[in-house]
């Protein structure tokens, strides 16, 4: 069985007018730099600048909260030293008493 044969069909007068143009050339007259909406970046600048302070707010909260850890620790430190000092005083307290009996 022999295949059926391709038929061109051009509905359209002069078809090689219609080429794709090579690349780059699409509108050669035009210009390619493009305006830049002012609103927009204002949005984006702004955008930008919040996150930005927001970055430096959390920081600015973590080393509060660094600070407050360390004076949490030193404080614990030093009440349990007290501690384990009055806990050394009453030992030899009561072993002096126990000596002179």
């Amino acid at each position: 069985m022999a295949s059926p044969k391709r038929v061109d069909v051009n509905l359209e007068p002069d078809a090689s007018d219609f080429a794709f143009p090579a690349a780059g050339e699409l509108n050669p007259g035009k210009a390619k730099d493009f305006p830049v909406n002012p609103t927009s970046s204002e949005v984006v600048a702004m955008s930008n600048k919040l996150k930005e302070e927001e970055v430096r707010e959390q920081k600015k909260k973590k080393k509060e909260k660094e600070k407050k850890e360390a004076a949490e620790r030193f404080k614990s430190t030093i009440i349990m030293s007290g501690m384990v000092v009055a806990v050394v005083g009453a030992i030899f307290a009561i072993t002096n008493k126990l000596r002179e009996k």
